[in-house]
């Protein structure tokens, strides 16, 4: 059984749609991230109960060594969304920090074939302007290091190219209903 480990903010969007995909198909799913944060009650229990039909495994856990312990896959996404308040930056690092994606935790997996993953954007080095502007304010917003995200287990890129041919194919599906609706 794989085993897919997101670790970071728990409670959003990109973690609650893995965690569904992952119970749906068999994985051994582990949404990594501070006690504090607490995955929706109801998404958890029908995640939990997908799993047992298809013989997957679905587990919350803050422990990073035994979470990514034996992990196929090391998934993050970034902890403060554009457009969400700036007072957000200086806890939510705070509290994510420990679950940085770093070369250590990928060593931590006892495997050299574990994958990284994101969904991009990333903030990975501090060539941006909100990464830049935020380190001269002493908040380390990084969500993932630089080292990992550019090392040859990081498969982001391979990852956001099938993401867009599957929402071309989507597109082109919802003109080609739209033409035959029409009838042209």
């Amino acid at each position: 059984m794989s085993k897919f480990v997101f670790t970071g903010d728990i409670r959003n969007n990109v973690c609650y749609g893995l965690m569904y995909g992952a119970a749906k198909m068999g994985m051994h799913f582990v949404a990594l991230g501070p006690k504090d944060l607490h995955i929706d009650d109801e998404v958890l229990h029908y995640c939990q109960e997908q799993a047992k039909l298809s013989n997957g495994k679905i587990e919350v856990l803050d422990n990073i060594e035994e979470a990514v312990k034996d992990a196929d896959v090391i998934y993050t996404d970034i902890w403060v969304s554009m457009g969400e308040d700036e007072s957000l930056y200086k806890p939510r690092v705070e509290m994510l920090s420990p679950y940085k994606v770093t070369i250590d935790m990928m060593k931590k997996t006892g495997k050299s074939s574990t994958l990284f993953m994101h969904c991009l954007p990333s903030f990975h080095d501090f060539e941006t302007e909100v990464a830049s502007m935020k380190q001269k304010e002493g908040i380390d917003i990084r969500e993932v290091e630089d080292e990992v995200f550019r090392s040859s287990q990081s498969v982001v890129f391979d990852e956001a190219e099938n993401r867009m041919h599957t929402i071309k194919a989507v597109i082109v599906s919802t003109l080609v209903g739209h033409i035959d609706i029409i009838d042209i």
